[in-house]
C-alpha cells in the first residue's frame, strides 16, 4: 500500500523513526505521549505499544505534537 501510492512506511503506518546520535542524543518521531520522565527514565507511548530509555541526565530538550529530542547519557532503549 505505501510503495503503491509512494508514500514513506511511517507516514501510512504510522510507526516510530528514532535517531540516536552517539550515547547521547535520540530524536524520536510519531510518537503518541509521555508517560514518565525521570533523569534515569522516559517511558514514550506509541501507536505499537511502548519506548523506554534508560539512562544518566536524561532530558527532553523538546517536545511537539510530533517528535522530540532528548538528550543525556543513554545507555539503553527497549521496545514493548
Amino acid at each position: 500500500m505505501a510503495d503503491a501510492a509512494n508514500l514513506p512506511k511511517d507516514v501510512v503506518l504510522g510507526v516510530p523513526i528514532l535517531t540516536l546520535t552517539g550515547h547521547y542524543e535520540v530524536n524520536i518521531e510519531n510518537y503518541r505521549g509521555i508517560l514518565e520522565y525521570t533523569e534515569q527514565l522516559i517511558r514514550i507511548n506509541v501507536r505499537s505499544g511502548q519506548i523506554r530509555i534508560t539512562g544518566k541526565s536524561l532530558e527532553i530538550n523538546y517536545y511537539t505534537t510530533t517528535d522530540m529530542k532528548i538528550t543525556g547519557k543513554v545507555e539503553k532503549i527497549e521496545y514493548s
